[in-house]
């Protein structure tokens, strides 16, 4: 399993639109459904960092790219950010899910 983790901290004035933008395309990829996926968004305490979590199987590709609100939300995002994200690439040690 390949997991990413972006950190990214947002325009203060730009997080309400990055909230409508973040409904919209969960609402496509939850309509979707595309298998092989695990994809998350977390905003922290401070009102405008977030994080992003994707997991994506082994043996398949990202499916979200194929997704038109996924690719909207990531071409509108240069707009919205601070500052480039923090991009990592994580190694499983470790999971349990029920």
């Amino acid at each position: 399993m390949a997991v990413l983790m972006v950190r990214a901290t947002v325009k203060p004035e730009c997080v309400d639109e990055l909230e409508a933008a973040l409904r919209k395309m969960f609402t496509a990829i939850e309509g979707a459904r595309p298998k092989g996926v695990r994809y998350a968004s977390y905003r922290l305490a401070d009102g405008v960092t977030y994080l992003a979590e994707l997991e994506v199987a082994d043996g398949t590709g990202n499916p979200l790219p194929e997704i038109p609100e996924f690719r909207e939300f990531q071409a509108a995002l240069a707009d919205w950010l601070a500052a480039p994200p923090a991009v990592e690439h994580l190694e499983v040690r470790g999971a349990y899910a029920a």
